[in-house]
């Protein structure tokens, strides 16, 4: 089910307050069938880590998932393999606040969807470091419940108020966590397609009520890890999960966590009185506004694809003027709104749609000092898309520098405190009303398509050691409910400057990127990284 059908069934469930908070009814993907056993409250007092364990409950060998309930795909023999869920727990924290209080979203998160955000790390066996079942599982377990003292509200419930808004309910309600088996060697993943080879198999999904974080550890046939993680993108951004796995990593290794998150949604309230740039009715709607979904929508596939410095440096090179040098993920942008266009041969005069992800945090505090030191540890949703609109014949026609300022044109609108500050009073003018970025959203067909390009070089790989040294591979995985398309840059672990493109895009646009620039889109393959 796509986002657009998702807010229609929502809009019409509001007036009976019936509201659904986790993302199954935003994409369907087989997944380990779960045991929903919420554990007990917590007491009205910290907790020590020994009483926890005794709060954990598990099921061993619960299930087991089979291939056969995928997708088919040409290559079977490829993704020939299952996972055995061999043990399934909740994780509370070890210390928690006093007081069972609820934690409100800021205005900015409530234009989230229920988007389900996950990572997954691929960490190679090595012979001279003690991997063993029993170490690993003591020390994911035991870090996991030490950082969640300090990312308290992962560990609680997102739940509606009163008013029908989402908040969440900070009562150490858990994490769940589950231990799995593959029956498949790290070298014989394919990455390049991952819906068919990670997706409900080596990334959980949120199955623990109104749950905010899962956790699985994955141990593969040849001795090797693969660590995941699934959030809920309602509270938690890039940037905001960035923090929460390098600060666990350090508390598995009894390092000091200097970056202490800040939950301060008080640092996104409106003004008074609220106002906002008109420009912002053209990014965000109401729910309440959107056309009814079409019956007919063609599903999205996902790749992903190894891009070479090079390439990236040439793209850059080509898109930048005497002028000044455009960024590399703008440059990219453009190339690739470019090379889609070409495609789009039969409606050349059919408008087309580029946004771009915008991380406010320096923006918001970049007049405050103290703010920016605030805003650099804030942990909660601090994005905008804005997006730029052309034909597909006249991005045919622009010289890719061309393209490239358009995409710089739209974006500089987003890049300045005032809209993002415009965007926190638009939402409260709104407010109770549910909103979304147009662009995910999606168009009517006779509008176009769309793409989001998020930048995801922020994953900090190298800092991801839980003491069996930083993972091989590590990639974002998004199952995507949208009709627009989604593409995330990441960096290589194995070469400073080259980068992983993770897509959600359509198959006839995947034909494109093959046959249009071979030279720059490598299928992405785990021998890179081995």
């Amino acid at each position: 089910m796509t986002m657009r059908k998702y807010y229609h069934i929502l809009n019409l469930r509001i007036s009976k307050s019936l509201f659904t908070t986790q993302t199954s009814i935003v994409h369907q993907t087989s997944h380990v069938e779960s045991h929903h056993r919420k554990p007990p409250p917590p007491p009205p007092s910290y907790q020590s880590t020994h009483s926890n364990l005794n709060r954990r409950f598990i099921t061993p060998q619960l299930s087991t998932i089979h291939t056969s309930a995928l997708p088919l795909y040409e290559n079977k023999s490829a993704l020939d393999y299952q996972v055995t869920v061999k043990g399934r727990e909740v994780i509370t924290a070890a210390i928690t606040p006093a007081n069972l209080h609820r934690h409100p979203l800021s205005n900015l998160d409530l234009l989230l969807p229920p988007i389900e955000a996950g990572v997954y790390l691929c960490y190679k066996k090595k012979d001279n470091i003690d991997m063993s079942t029993n170490t690993v599982m003591k020390t994911i377990k035991k870090s996991l419940a030490g950082v969640l003292s300090t990312f308290y509200p992962l560990a609680g419930q997102i739940v509606p108020n009163k008013y029908g808004e989402l908040e969440v309910l900070c009562n150490n309600n858990g994490v769940e966590f589950v231990h799995a088996h593959a029956d498949v060697e790290m070298k014989d993943l394919d990455l390049y397609r991952p819906d068919y080879s990670v997706r409900g198999k080596l990334v959980p999904k949120l199955n623990h009520i109104h749950g905010l974080l899962s956790v699985q550890v994955t141990e593969l046939k040849c001795g090797s890890l693969i660590i995941s993680c699934t959030f809920n993108h309602q509270l938690t951004d890039g940037y905001s999960l960035n923090m929460f796995l390098v600060a666990w990593a350090k508390y598995a290794q009894s390092e000091t966590i200097f970056n202490i998150p800040s939950f301060q949604t008080s640092l996104l309230n409106p003004r008074h009185p609220p106002r906002y740039e008109s420009s912002v009715d053209n990014l965000y709607i109401p729910i309440s506004s959107l056309p009814p979904p079409s019956s007919f929508e063609e599903p999205l596939d996902s790749r992903m694809y190894y891009v070479h410095a090079k390439s990236i440096e040439r793209i850059q090179y080509e898109a930048s003027t005497k002028e000044g040098t455009k960024s590399k993920l703008l440059s990219f942008t453009a190339f690739l709104w470019k090379l889609l266009a070409n495609g789009k041969s039969d409606v050349v005069n059919t408008p087309s749609r580029m946004g771009i992800v915008v991380n406010g945090r320096r923006f918001l505090g970049e007049n405050n000092e103290k703010n920016a030191s605030f805003m650099e540890n804030y942990y909660g949703n601090v994005v905008s898309i804005p997006y730029g609109v052309a034909t597909n014949s006249d991005l045919k026609a622009m010289p890719l520098h061309e393209v490239a300022n358009q995409v710089h044109q739209f974006v500089a609108k987003a890049t300045h405190e005032e809209h993002f500050r415009g965007l926190v009073d638009w939402v409260q003018l709104h407010r109770p009303k549910r909103a979304a970025a147009r662009l995910y959203v999606g168009n009517k067909k006779s509008e176009g398509g769309g793409v989001v390009v998020s930048s995801g070089q922020g994953l900090p790989i190298k800092d991801i050691d839980f003491g069996w040294g930083k993972p091989e591979f590590g990639s974002y995985h998004v199952p995507w409910g949208s009709q627009t398309g989604y593409i995330c840059t990441m960096p290589s672990t194995c070469r400073n400057g080259d980068w992983v493109v993770y897509m959600h895009l359509k198959q006839e646009e995947f034909n494109v990127i093959d046959h249009g620039a071979p030279n720059v889109f490598t299928p992405l393959s785990i021998d890179t990284f081995f």
